[in-house]
């Protein structure tokens, strides 16, 4: 069985609009599909019907931020009910505060002659298959930027402008992680700690996170990331052991122009761990 527990669409910040994205997955084997998109629900019932007539089993799935000592967490929660009030209210306030961030971005642009980011941000999410109702992510800046010719590539626009500790990195107030974790599991899903390798904690640091999120009622750590390191996996798979976590893996897919997230290619998960969907959430 192949597993995909993290990818992103269009109602996010991703290329494929969620029906392209699960006949992408199907066609590379995926039989276990979760779509993920940041913060955002919308794709949800597009991608449910799609996996479902394409033969996958389908979880529900969505990747909220959250706040951790200063920190911006990633939580994947999975088996939820997408029509929980409390969920979508706290998902609506995250969109608002999201859009209020782009705008941000924006005016900050345009503070180093770079005008009409907003409008040229919001275009090439249009451009892209993205919903127009939905805030344009850094990645979408990252293209108007290239098209306006203030940038070679994405890669510059993040190494310049948008990425960690640049001008367009605006920092947002997301929940706390323990109000994230609540969030999910009161819709009756499971928070599942994503990438805990990305967020460049030393290995002490990383396990007072992992304690205060296994206190908070997070269930499982995502182990695999795309085409992780396997020694970030085996090490990851260790402290899922450690701490009592279900493991899951995903591949973060986002676009077809990156191979190291490849829908349904991903480093194995190592033979100790206990995988997610061994919990009855993924069976209902």
């Amino acid at each position: 069985m192949i597993a995909d527990l993290h990818m992103h669409s269009t109602a996010s910040d991703g290329l494929l609009d969620p029906l392209e994205l699960m006949t992408e997955a199907a066609s590379a084997g995926v039989s276990l599909v979760a779509l993920t998109d940041h913060d955002c629900l919308d794709g949800l019932p597009a991608a449910a019907q799609a996996a479902s007539e394409l033969g996958m089993h389908w979880v529900s799935g969505v990747e909220l931020s959250a706040q951790w000592q200063g920190h911006t967490l990633h939580v994947l929660g999975y088996g939820f009910d997408p029509q929980a009030p409390a969920l979508m209210d706290s998902i609506e306030a995250v969109k608002h505060g999201r859009w209020q961030r782009a705008e941000q971005i924006a005016r900050k642009l345009d503070g180093k002659r770079m005008p009409g980011g907003l409008e040229g941000a919001m275009a090439a999410q249009i451009a892209a298959g993205g919903d127009p109702n939905s805030p344009p992510a850094r990645p979408h800046f990252a293209d108007w930027m290239v098209q306006a010719g203030f940038v070679r590539d994405r890669a510059e626009a993040f190494r310049k402008w948008l990425g960690a500790g640049k001008l367009g990195d605006i920092k947002q107030h997301w929940p706390e992680l323990a109000e994230a974790v609540a969030q999910i599991r009161g819709a009756g899903g499971m928070a599942v700690m994503a990438h805990p390798w990305h967020y460049g904690f030393t290995r002490s640091r990383l396990r007072r996170a992992l304690k205060d999120f296994a206190q908070a009622g997070g269930r499982g750590i995502e182990v695999v990331n795309g085409q992780q390191a396997v020694e970030q996996v085996a090490y990851l798979g260790k402290l899922s052991e450690e701490f009592g976590f279900l493991a899951s893996c995903g591949s973060d897919f986002h676009t077809p122009e990156s191979p190291w997230t490849a829908l349904g290619r991903m480093t194995a998960l190592p033979p100790q761990c206990t995988p997610v969907w061994d919990d009855p959430v993924f069976s209902r």
